[in-house]
């Protein structure tokens, strides 16, 4: 982060003073004093030297970071009480515990005015080392604001621009949990999507998750039907809302149905056992992600490790303050079919 609000020394000398004396942008300024990589020798000698004719003192905090004091990362996530975000944010303290540092959490708010007040007096104020991004879409101007603090960054879930991610291959995923239907001998299959009510903290996961699903439907030559694709916000009451939708609905019904996540999957088994409907004999039920209560359920999942792929993110981002240029990448994670009780042979 520019450390913009560092004033000190001699007459109010600012970091902007100093990067316009050594012909460099202020972030440049930030890095050489917090001894960042990524600042040629050369350079960071002269704006320590700038610095020294100009008798600019960085504040307390732009020392702690020059000195890695304050080693608090950050991690910018659209919520924290849903399973993927509770689940990463673990993986993040586990390994932010192990090596000493601390965590500062942004939930990042759908409104307009809060979104902005998260980047504009929060987030940007805050000293922070680095910053992890957990499943979130952002404007362009949010992102232009995460690239003035000039600091690594990985985004944990799925793609954002111009970031290096860490996550599933979301289309291979739920394409994977079409074909296991697919080869049960199910055809008429419908979908619980993950398509939230926030649309703007959307981001591209739901999205990529139904075009892995219509492109398997498609290799096997298996049509889709636009009735059968639901919408869900990747909660349990929506999972169990869906079925509702579905089988509330005139004309036929589908004898499988793939859901965007565990918690969608587990409310639709709940309601169509409520309804009397027999799961798997009458309706097949897959998820993705297995989340704690799947195998208590016994449901049938596409797993996944959101405490290993931020775990590894914040690693990556830890190696990068440590100077290690180029730790922070894009990595596709793991995931497995794991066959379980709710998904069977179409009758």
């Amino acid at each position: 982060m520019a450390v913009r609000a560092a004033r000190g020394g001699h007459h109010g000398v600012s970091i902007e003073d100093v990067a316009k004396k050594a012909g460099v942008s202020t972030a440049t300024v930030s890095r050489a004093v917090r001894g960042l990589p990524r600042v040629s020798e050369k350079t960071r000698q002269r704006i320590l030297d700038v610095a020294s004719e100009l008798g600019y003192v960085a504040s307390s905090a732009a020392s702690g970071l020059a000195t890695g004091k304050t080693r608090t990362i950050g991690v910018l996530t659209p919520y924290v009480d849903r399973w993927f975000f509770y689940k990463a944010l673990e993986g993040v303290e586990r390994e932010l515990h192990r090596q000493g540092y601390n965590l500062s959490l942004f939930s990042l708010d759908s409104r307009t005015l809060e979104r902005q007040r998260t980047f504009t007096k929060t987030m940007v104020a805050k000293h922070i080392d680095a910053l992890l991004v957990l499943c979130l879409a952002l404007s362009m101007e949010e992102i232009e604001e995460l690239r003035r603090l000039d600091i690594p960054l990985v985004a944990v879930g799925g793609p954002v621009e111009d970031c290096p991610s860490i996550g599933i291959d979301d289309v291979a995923a739920a394409a994977l949990a079409t074909r296991h239907l697919l080869e049960l001998g199910h055809r008429d299959i419908g979908i619980v999507h993950g398509e939230d009510d926030d649309t703007d903290l959307n981001f591209q996961v739901p999205i990529l998750r139904l075009d892995g699903f219509r492109g398997e439907l498609e290799r096997h030559g298996s049509g889709f039907h636009p009735e059968w694709e639901v919408r869900g916000n990747f909660t349990l009451a929506s999972g169990a809302d869906a079925f509702d939708e579905l089988w509330n609905r005139p004309g036929p019904k589908p004898t499988a149905v793939v859901c965007a996540s565990d918690e969608m999957a587990m409310g639709v088994v709940l309601q169509a056992r409520r309804r009397g409907v027999r799961v798997p004999e009458e309706l097949s039920v897959i998820g993705i992600d297995d989340h704690e209560f799947s195998q208590v359920m016994g449901l049938t999942t596409v797993a996944q490790d959101p405490v290993a792929q931020a775990q590894l993110g914040t690693q990556m981002l830890l190696d990068e303050l440590a100077g290690k240029a180029g730790s922070v990448h894009d990595v596709r994670a793991e995931f497995e079919l794991r066959v379980r009780n709710t998904t069977s042979a179409v009758s």
